[in-house]
């Protein structure tokens, strides 16, 4: 199961019905290799839980996590009921005390995997998943920055003269408020990547996806900028095709443009606001809609696979126009009414 990234003793631990399923998500459906990771873990979770009902067992939390499901098999597959996984959302919310967020994603992998075994393998006739109710999550309206934070935090890496990388940094910083990039798109771009002119840039994005993503005037600069660096010999000598390099000249590391993010929001006065490199995504899209841009297209933009993720932006401007009535000048204002005129 080299397609995975986990050790030969954890996956070992895992039955063979569920190896297939996670190869499956891999090589054909295209799923990411983090994601099918977190669905086999989340259906270990299941399965031990459906081990402990199966056996009439009242285990412990570390008890149950101990527990071995390597002796799973379709066998058990066919024996899982919509009860049972409506039980263990339950346990997940009482026992586990998981969030929200983590049951959705729980009850997504199960379905995932109920799915493939209906449709795929005809293992079970009746998906038991379906009709299942996900959790309901409240809306958290998305952290970003206004038009005049954006500038000061471009305008803080643009004028720090002690980095030898403010050049590349910028020019970072820049591309993800401009084009709402996600930070593995970003990390994942070649030289090949853009077009001659600088204007369009294909990138990698969820499920192995590739998009085109339109660079505007103030990207292009700053692209421009980097690239006469990255060319000249003088500075690179590397052969790595990387379009953003680390100061050791190979592709530049998640972890260090989250963390060069997070250092320029700390000198921007900025860095209380518990911001971080996907938020300036959410800068981009809030801005982007705020100046007009059509849902549908803020959509493709951002490769969102469903409408209603990018609809959380329309709530941000709800939320700003509610504010701007609530900090009006006169919403404060009390006007005492007269005493009353005594007729006498």
């Amino acid at each position: 199961m080299a397609v995975l990234k986990l050790t030969g003793d954890e996956i070992k631990t895992f039955p063979a019905v569920l190896r297939d399923y996670a190869n499956h998500m891999v090589a054909v459906r295209g799923i990411s290799e983090k994601t099918i990771c977190e669905y086999l873990l989340d259906l270990r979770s299941f399965f031990r839980f459906y081990k402990m009902k199966k056996n009439e067992l009242s285990l412990s939390l570390d008890e149950l996590e101990a527990m071995s499901i390597s002796d799973i098999r379709e066998a058990d597959v066919k024996a899982v009921t919509r009860e049972m996984i409506i039980d263990f959302i339950v346990h997940s919310t009482v026992e586990r005390r998981n969030n929200t967020t983590t049951r959705m994603r729980k009850l997504s992998s199960i379905r995932s995997f109920f799915q493939y075994a209906t449709t795929r393998q005809h293992i079970i006739d009746t998906n038991p998943s379906l009709d299942i109710d996900s959790p309901k999550k409240s809306k958290v309206l998305p952290k970003y920055l206004t038009v005049s934070e954006a500038v000061k935090l471009l305008e803080t890496i643009k004028s720090d003269r002690s980095s030898k990388t403010v050049v590349r940094d910028f020019a970072i910083v820049t591309l993800f408020l401009n084009t709402g990039m996600r930070l593995s798109e970003l990390v994942g771009l070649n030289l090949g990547s853009f077009d001659a002119d600088i204007t369009r840039v294909k990138v990698m994005g969820k499920g192995s996806k590739e998009r085109v993503v339109y660079i505007n005037d103030a990207a292009r600069r700053a692209l421009v900028d980097y690239l006469k660096m990255r060319l000249d010999p003088k500075y690179i000598v590397t052969s790595d095709k990387a379009f953003f390099l680390s100061r050791r000249q190979t592709r530049i590391s998640n972890k260090t443009v989250q963390w060069m993010v997070g250092k320029y929001l700390d000198l921007a006065g900025l860095g209380t606001r518990g911001l971080s490199v996907h938020k300036l995504r959410h800068t981009a899209a809030t801005l982007m809609y705020q100046a007009g841009s059509d849902i549908r297209v803020l959509k493709e933009i951002l490769g969102h696979e469903q409408l209603n993720t990018t609809q959380i932006y329309t709530h941000v401007i709800d939320r700003n126009l509610e504010e701007a009535v609530a900090n009006h000048p006169l919403a404060t204002v009390k006007i005492t009414p007269p005493p009353p005129i005594d007729e006498d």
